[in-house]
């Protein structure tokens, strides 16, 4: 006589996904192979994400690859191998977007809110500060700026409020006329009539004026031609709108004279 495999035929019976063991003679015992759970008859993948989140960090997303098997990948707005998984500040780098003259919040995941330092002014991602500070800032107006420091005028910084209409820097390079202005002492003169006080006036409020006052004491006037602004006619605004806190600055394309 011979002793009967119990596990020679279809697995003992057993799950495909079992160990079938011979124990005593006919008998045999199913055993669950690595990663799966049962009773050896019937074997069930086992699932770790089920079970503690897998092991994963509680901002981490478990994600089952295999019988007990799995990945861990930290949510969005967290950084880390998913076995831990740290939060991320969108105000960490690069001050999230924001203006460098701007306070950066976060709010929740992947927000932030970005609001103006005090002395500025803007929507957060964009903030100035008061008109002499912006015509340093912008290429197109630094001129004017190394002007009124040179000459030590001061009006700007002032609590305003003003307007500007400021030649662009290559023409205030390029025009002659500006040396022999300096040297006859006049330069002054020159300047503060492309400045009104008492108003910010924006583009569209040029569009309805004929007339300003500038510091200097002369009348700008203001016109209409193919669409745009001119003053006197001859200088057209081909840049508007630079608000600061104390006013406004429109960029022209040639020097306003008294």
């Amino acid at each position: 006589c011979s002793a009967i495999d119990a596990c020679e035929s279809s697995n003992g019976g057993c799950s495909s996904k079992a160990e079938c063991r011979r124990t005593t003679p006919g008998n045999r015992a199913c055993v669950c192979s690595a990663g799966y759970t049962g009773d050896g008859i019937v074997c069930l993948e086992i699932n770790p994400c089920l079970v503690n989140n897998g092991g994963c960090d509680r901002k981490a997303e478990c994600t089952q690859t295999g019988p007990n098997q799995a990945v861990c990948n930290c949510l969005k707005g967290y950084s880390g191998d998913g076995k831990t998984c740290t939060y991320i500040s969108l105000c960490s780098q690069n001050n999230g977007g924001c203006s460098e003259f701007a306070v950066c919040n976060d709010t929740e995941l992947t927000e932030r809110t970005c609001t103006c330092k005090p002395n500025y002014t803007g929507d957060g991602f964009q903030c100035r500060g008061n008109i002499f500070q912006e015509l340093l800032r912008n290429s197109n107006t630094s001129r004017f700026y190394s002007y009124l420091e040179t000459l030590s005028i001061r009006d700007l910084s002032g609590p305003g409020p003003f307007t500007l209409f400021v030649p662009h820097t290559d023409v205030l390079n390029s025009d002659r006329r500006v040396k022999d202005w300096i040297a006859k002492g006049v330069m002054a003169q020159v300047l503060r009539y492309h400045m009104v006080g008492c108003a910010t006036l924006l583009y569209k409020d040029l569009t309805a004026t004929t007339n300003v006052t500038s510091l200097q004491g002369d009348l700008v006037h203001i016109s209409h031609s193919q669409n745009s602004l001119v003053l006197n006619n001859k200088a057209e605004i081909i840049l508007s709108d630079a608000v600061g806190t104390n006013g406004v600055i429109h960029v022209i394309n040639q020097i306003l004279v008294p």
